[in-house]
């Protein structure tokens, strides 16, 4: 997911997707800086994945709206 608040945490993503079977939550931050660089992931059970982009697509966290779609390989990784 993008355009994650700069403040979030990955407490905040795990409340913010409650309602739905989440595995885990991790927001990525810098190497060099350790701040945040905007985006995250939540792993979440296969059966609620689908609505779970449906319905948090556009989800507004701290006056930012979030774009959740699912996670795809980097091109050139394995």
């Amino acid at each position: 997911m993008g355009n994650l608040p700069w403040s979030a945490t990955e407490e905040d993503l795990a409340r913010a997707f409650a309602k739905f079977d989440v595995k885990s939550c991790r927001v990525i931050s810098d190497r060099e800086t350790g701040r945040s660089r905007g985006f995250g992931f939540v792993e979440i059970a296969d059966e609620d994945a689908e609505r779970a982009i449906q319905e948090m697509s556009g989800y507004v966290m701290n006056d930012r709206v979030l774009v959740v779609n699912e996670a795809q390989p980097r091109p050139g990784r394995a």
